[in-house]
């Protein structure tokens, strides 16, 4: 039986992250070019079989704005709070009837305090619901809560399992 001593020396806060594409514009880009693909693709025929097919320009389009995209990802990266940091962050947020905390202030306070890249105060996260929409801003708050409130098990990984079951067969 291990001594709590050394448990005490390996133990690590519970770490989660999200990766969240800041660039809307590109996003909408990248809809629309889809759209016009798609009518194209529904309306357009060759009309010689060396015909280029138009929607090859648009397709390099989406590719190239997804790229974009790609590069407006942001990881944030939360680790779990003690238990005296939480308790102190949940006091400083009661909740009303029912409620564990304050639905309104609590989420902005928990992913500051969580936050440890980038590293964000309330007003900062503030400034930036400012510029996400509620899924975007869903996914930091269950981030940061989750972090703090799941239980940490080896999690099972479906896309590693089957790549590693291929790989074995193929010996």
């Amino acid at each position: 039986m291990p001594d709590i001593t050394e448990i005490l020396k390996r133990a690590r806060p519970r770490e989660r992250s999200v990766t969240i594409c800041l660039a809307g514009d590109e996003a909408a880009e990248v809809e629309r070019l889809e759209r016009q693909l798609a009518e194209l693709s529904d309306t357009w025929a060759p009309e010689s079989l060396g015909a280029k097919n138009p929607g090859e320009a648009l397709a390099k389009r989406i590719k190239a704005a997804r790229e974009r995209m790609r590069k407006s990802e942001t990881e944030f990266r939360f680790r779990a709070l003690g238990e005296k940091i939480w308790s102190d962050l949940l006091a400083a947020h009661p909740g009303g009837k029912g409620q564990s905390f304050d639905p309104d202030t609590f989420p902005r306070a928990l992913i500051s305090a969580a936050a440890i890249e980038p590293a964000m105060t309330p007003d900062q996260v503030g400034e930036l619901f400012e510029v996400l929409n509620q899924g975007q801003r869903d996914e930091l708050w269950q981030a940061a809560f989750e972090v703090n409130t799941e239980s940490t098990s080896v999690p099972f990984s479906v896309s590693a399992s089957a790549m590693l079951s291929s790989l074995s067969e193929g010996k």
